[in-house]
């Protein structure tokens, strides 16, 4: 199974993309397969593209705060 680790997301000349850092782990074993492993994805879909950018005002208004 894969695990995400963390997420990042951001502004580029293609629009809204999105780094998630995974660990693959074996379920049957609890084994860690692979560590650090990294996919980026540009978001296209417009309901995605509206969660970033709620994710994106909220870190916003708590560095106002």
């Amino acid at each position: 199974m894969k695990t995400a680790t963390s997420v990042t997301v951001w502004n580029d000349a293609v629009g809204k993309r999105m780094s998630i850092t995974y660990s693959e782990v074996d379920e049957s074993t609890g084994k860690i397969i692979s560590d650090n492993n990294r996919e980026d994805k540009v978001i296209t879909a417009k309901d995605e593209k509206a969660l970033i950018e709620n994710l994106l005002d909220l870190a916003q208004a708590k560095i106002e705060a």
